[in-house]
């Protein structure tokens, strides 16, 4: 006789950040409707009634304002020990670090930033029209660096939309699957682009992967088993009606930790479009001690992160502002330090 156990080993609902395994600390998917800007990049000041200004995550008229003020967003902070990987699939956001380097992103660029030893960066949220919305929905991903990197150099690049793999599948009815591949090879897909080389995913082992998966209604799609014995996987529904995961029905949005070790049949049984974020990889394994934006193996360390950031500042500030925006305009920069301004054309305003 045999047994057909569930493909879901455990779940739970989706809330403002979603539970993550090993490799990988943290997940948010920030989802703001912001209205119209104030002229210059902000919000208006009519909209700052009943917020905690400074601290907002209220999603009051359904955008928080974070810790900006009149521009949403992060002012300068410091991290260390780990990496930021951001998704931007609306909207955009203004990048600028302890390095020099500077950034305008968004509708489906992603930045990933290795802050090693220490680095500072603000991220905010310029809201670029006067007389329309400016929606913006993200995803911020904290993945772990193992102790030999957590005193690397700092690292910043921009994965630019354009650029970023994707495997676009038509099933036997010609529904499709759309697979954006950010990290860890895809069978059908180009090859991913470089992650850092200091990063977890650059190990030949780390089975590591990023993929965003948008199935139209009734689309099928088989998600191919993990290729290391050892290997978490984490797979969130976030968007649609409902699903079929290697036959088991999914009708709320879920964070659900799969098994990894066999091939799924993934189908849209509802009548919208299906999105999922898949985050997989080989656990580092290594002792875990956080304190807010310091990621490191042991609480001496951490202590020793918040003397090192009192002491140096992780290099110091270059801004002549805490939470500074880059203009008016809509169009798409990186500029590295040392290197020249790599400039994109604006996307589509929906983007």
């Amino acid at each position: 006789m045999t047994t057909t156990h569930s493909p879901i080993l455990e779940s739970a609902p989706l809330g403002p950040r979603w539970p993550c395994l090993d490799p990988f600390l943290f997940c948010a998917h920030h989802d703001d409707s912001y209205p119209a800007s104030n002229g210059q990049m902000g919000v208006k000041v009519a909209e700052f009634e009943d917020r905690e200004m400074g601290s907002d995550f209220s999603a009051k008229n359904g955008f928080s304002m974070y810790h900006g003020e009149p521009v949403p967003g992060f002012p300068g902070h410091p991290h260390r020990g780990f990496e930021t990987v951001t998704l931007v699939r609306k909207g955009r956001i203004d990048h600028a670090d302890s390095l020099g380097a500077a950034a305008r992103f968004g509708g489906g660029d992603v930045q990933w930033l290795t802050a090693g030893k220490g680095i500072q960066h603000s991220e905010m949220f310029p809201l670029l029209h006067s007389v329309q919305p400016n929606p913006l929905e993200l995803f911020q991903i904290w993945l772990n660096l193992p102790a030999k990197s957590k005193m690397v150099e700092p690292h910043f690049t921009m994965f630019w939309n354009e650029s970023i793999p994707r495997l676009v599948h038509a099933d036997a009815d010609g529904k499709q699957t759309t697979v954006t591949v950010i990290a860890g090879e895809l069978p059908g897909a180009d090859k991913p682009l470089a992650a850092p080389p200091e990063s977890w995913a650059s190990q030949a082992d780390s089975d590591l992967a990023i993929w965003t998966l948008e199935l139209a209604p009734g689309a099928r799609w088989t998600l191919p088993k993990a290729q290391g014995a050892e290997t978490h996987r984490m797979l969130y529904f976030f968007v649609g009606q409902s699903l079929s995961l290697g036959g088991e029905a999914v009708t709320l949005h879920l964070a659900m930790h799969i098994d990894a070790h066999r091939d799924l049949e993934l189908v849209n049984t509802g009548s919208d479009t299906v999105e999922l974020l898949l985050l997989q990889g080989r656990p580092i394994g290594e002792p875990v001690a956080q304190y807010g934006p310091f990621v490191m193996n042991t609480q001496q360390e951490i202590m020793q992160a918040m003397e090192d950031y009192r002491r140096t500042q992780f290099g110091g500030w270059p801004w002549k502002d805490h939470d500074p925006v880059h203009g008016t305009e809509n169009r798409r920069f990186a500029r590295y330090p040392g290197a020249e301004q790599e400039d994109l054309p604006p996307a589509p305003v929906s983007a």
